[in-house]
């Protein structure tokens, strides 16, 4: 088994955002985000708190037109500091699957580091999703696609239930924050690459 400090350094320069991240796999929780959305801020913290990821990041950009480039381009970022930190997944558990309550939301995650990122919402038809003023659920989930291509992972999240759209964006990025710790965890008994082809 690797015995190497699973952690990245990613720096990405567009003409719509400058963006710098630092990530530890194996870390306590640490993070100092600024990306100038403060409910992503927010996000990210109990992302790094829940899934003992350790995170730095900064991030500017053309806040002036919409979050939408800046909110989409962390999400790459992210997922591409998770694919580099864990390199070839040799050792890793691979599969998180992980279910947070949050007052009258219910959110369950499944993920895969597969090699063959996919990703997929599912919520119950009778869901009715509350406004917010500065992030919405369609900025939470372009966020968590982008981060899913670059990652490299198969994540589909399962909106059981939920009124209020912070209480169900809260319990997304808790949910796969959990799912992501338990996914990448070392697991002595894992020789290798997790797979019959030996190779993700």
């Amino acid at each position: 088994m690797s015995t190497r400090k699973r952690s990245a350094v990613i720096t990405r320069r567009t003409k719509e955002t400058d963006i710098r991240l630092s990530l530890l796999i194996d870390g306590t929780g640490m993070s100092k985000v600024k990306t100038g959305i403060p409910f992503l801020d927010h996000m990210l913290v109990a992302l790094a708190r829940h899934g003992l990821f350790d995170l730095t990041l900064n991030a500017q950009g053309d806040l002036e037109v919409d979050i939408h480039h800046t909110n989409e381009d962390v999400g790459i970022v992210l997922g591409q500091a998770f694919a580099k930190a864990l390199g070839k997944l040799e050792g890793i558990r691979r599969f998180g699957f992980f279910s947070v309550p949050m007052d009258e939301a219910l959110v369950r995650v499944s993920l895969d580091f597969s090699g063959r990122p996919s990703f997929l919402i599912l919520k119950n038809r009778g869901i009715k999703f509350s406004h917010l003023e500065t992030y919405s659920f369609h900025d939470a989930t372009e966020f968590l696609r982008a981060f899913s291509a670059n990652a490299k992972v198969n994540l589909t999240i399962e909106i059981v239930n939920g009124e209020d759209s912070h209480h169900i964006i809260e319990a997304m990025f808790k949910a796969t924050a959990k799912a992501l710790d338990i996914a990448t965890q070392l697991d002595p008994r894992v020789k290798g690459i997790p797979s019959t082809k030996g190779i993700l």
